[in-house]
């Protein structure tokens, strides 16, 4: 089915849809087509998922597809009922004999089918927190028996540090170099997370996959993608207003679809930065609220420096004594402590230039707050 709106901000589409990533598509897919997993790091809304989806989409009809976020999971059992009920929710065959099979299967939990209103079955697992590993090593066997080629997709994989219990990442890569023909993709955002959990030796998972990270897209490359549909809709485009429009968020994926849908969706075409500014306008005021309530459940210190970091756009030295002074910040032992936690609360990140407002939309609210 066509789009009504071919600048996509949820999900992802089909190729058609997608602009560029061609190298990164090639090399992703060679390796899982020569039995290596991935590990993928990438800031959110860089597109890292879009592109996990379009790999998948482009791999031979051998292989089963199979994906699951974990970013909002607390804890292990919790990721076993999804991990369950992504792996068997692949299944094709009819929902009387898939149901039977998992039934008979799974000692550990009590498997449902939940209906959806596209007719396809959806699993649900009912997993209590003593059984969660039992299950987890039921799903892995479940895989293994299907005796056909998966690829595994888990998105903010970096999540399970984050669960009380002890010793998963060596239960699970135990688990993963045990199924032969199945492939995995672990995805992540947080890079110093991501990156100690595949690169450091202390880690189970260390040097165990091929290790990706993701750009942003180039801009001329993006602008015929934008012009590609603008044209096929018989709207005008300028070349130069997409390039305000890249520059202003950093070529950041997200923000460009989010700001190209609505441009896009006026009809009137894209010819100017006036439309940015009253998109971006637009978008600001929808979340205002929300905002302020963010920006005020943070402390003083964190208020400041949130504050701070906005108004550079990207603040490369923090903690020198110009920075402090610029924006008249406490002593840099504070500002230490409040970045430390600006960052685990993944307000802010570092970039190459310095640091950033995580979300750009954030640092334009901060920005006119002052």
């Amino acid at each position: 089915m066509k789009q009504n709106n071919p600048f996509v901000v949820v999900g992802y589409n089909g190729p058609e849809y997608f602009c560029d990533r061609e190298k990164e598509t090639a090399k992703f897919v060679a390796a899982l087509e020569n039995d290596r997993n991935v590990t993928l790091i990438a800031p959110r809304r860089y597109g890292k998922t879009g592109l996990i989806h379009h790999v998948q989409r482009q791999l031979s009809s051998e292989y089963t597809s199979i994906y699951l976020d974990i970013f909002a999971l607390k804890n292990l059992s919790e990721f076993a009922r999804a991990f369950a009920s992504a792996v068997v929710g692949s299944l094709d065959t009819p929902i009387e004999q898939t149901l039977a099979a998992v039934a008979k299967f799974f000692k550990s939990c009590r498997p449902t089918v939940l209906p959806q209103e596209n007719g396809m079955p959806k699993f649900s697992f009912d997993v209590v927190p003593q059984q969660a590993e039992a299950t987890i090593a039921e799903t892995f066997e479940y895989l293994k028996r299907r005796d056909r080629r998966a690829v595994v997709a888990i998105d903010e994989f970096q999540q399970i540090l984050e669960f009380p219990e002890t010793g998963t990442e060596a239960m699970l890569r135990s688990h993963v170099q045990d199924v032969p023909w199945v492939r995995f993709i672990f995805a992540g955002s947080r890079h110093h997370m991501m990156g100690e959990m595949f690169l450091s030796a202390k880690h189970p998972f260390y040097q165990s996959t091929d290790i990706m990270s993701l750009d942003v897209i180039d801009c001329a490359k993006y602008a015929a993608f934008a012009h590609r549909h603008f044209n096929a809709a018989g709207q005008p485009f300028d070349e130069g207003a997409f390039a305000s429009l890249y520059r202003r968020f950093d070529g950041i994926t997200w923000y460009l679809q989010s700001v190209l849908n609505r441009i896009w969706q006026n009809g009137e075409g894209f010819t100017s930065d006036a439309q940015i500014d009253e998109v971006v306008d637009e978008l600001v005021k929808d979340r205002s609220l929300i905002f302020r309530d963010l920006y005020f459940s943070q402390s003083e210190s964190s208020q400041q420096l949130l504050s701070a970091i906005a108004a550079d756009g990207e603040a490369k030295e923090v903690l020198s004594g110009n920075f402090l002074q610029r924006h008249r910040l406490t002593a840099t032992s504070s500002v230490r402590s409040a970045l430390k936690v600006l960052q685990k609360k993944d307000l802010v990140y570092r970039t190459e230039n310095g640091w950033v407002v995580y979300d750009r939309i954030f640092g334009e609210w901060l920005r006119r707050l002052a």
